[in-house]
């Protein structure tokens, strides 16, 4: 049985993705040597659910329920903007960017949960946060490198980055390669007019 990575999620625009990659210099700069693993701009996405191993003999079947499930859904617009880190700033393990969206979003979000579960995919214990996770703080950061991470976020201040009209929800295989993750997208879920 062939099985990949993959997972859920959301498209930003080349403009916010050109934005966030601007936020991430400005913060990398000032955190000389922490030990961050920055995710590059182009692999940004809002995630709706990992999926972690998918047997590919599953593959279709995970398809129709994920676009039967998005197609219940209208179309809407979310914003970009702010900045933070999980579970806070002054214990950062995910440095983030902000999103702020309507109600149709966190449906949409916990309907894909929902069939997921259904198909065998672990809930998600946390409740979900809409994210863009813009760095990763590495487990050998020390407790002043966190600190410093800290004092970095509390002082940098991020303003409205774009907004975006959600029309899809993709599917997307994710390779890991030693100089980063590779996403390819599988499937696009329309959302309804």
């Amino acid at each position: 049985m062939t099985v990949i990575r993959a997972f859920i999620a959301i498209d930003l625009t080349p403009e916010i993705r050109s934005h966030l990659d601007k936020v991430a210099a400005q913060v990398k700069g000032r955190l000389d040597n922490v030990p961050v693993r920055w995710v590059p701009a182009g692999n940004i996405h809002l995630t709706l659910k990992f999926l972690g191993d998918v047997s590919l003999n599953n593959l279709e079947m995970l398809q129709r329920i994920l676009a039967g499930e998005v197609g219940r859904h209208h179309r809407f617009e979310f914003s970009v903007g702010g900045i933070g880190a999980f579970p806070s700033s002054r214990r950062a393990r995910v440095i983030w960017a902000g999103v702020e969206a309507p109600q149709e979003l966190f449906a949409i979000q916990n309907g894909i949960e929902t069939e997921m579960a259904h198909l065998g995919y672990a809930r998600e214990e946390r409740e979900f946060s809409a994210h863009l996770t813009l760095g990763r703080v590495s487990r050998n950061a020390t407790p002043e490198d966190v600190r410093q991470i800290g004092d970095v976020l509390d002082k940098t201040k991020v303003g409205f980055l774009g907004a975006a009209m959600v029309q899809d929800v993709y599917l997307y295989k994710s390779d890991l390669h030693p100089d980063g993750s590779v996403y390819t997208r599988l499937f696009a879920a329309p959302l309804g007019e």
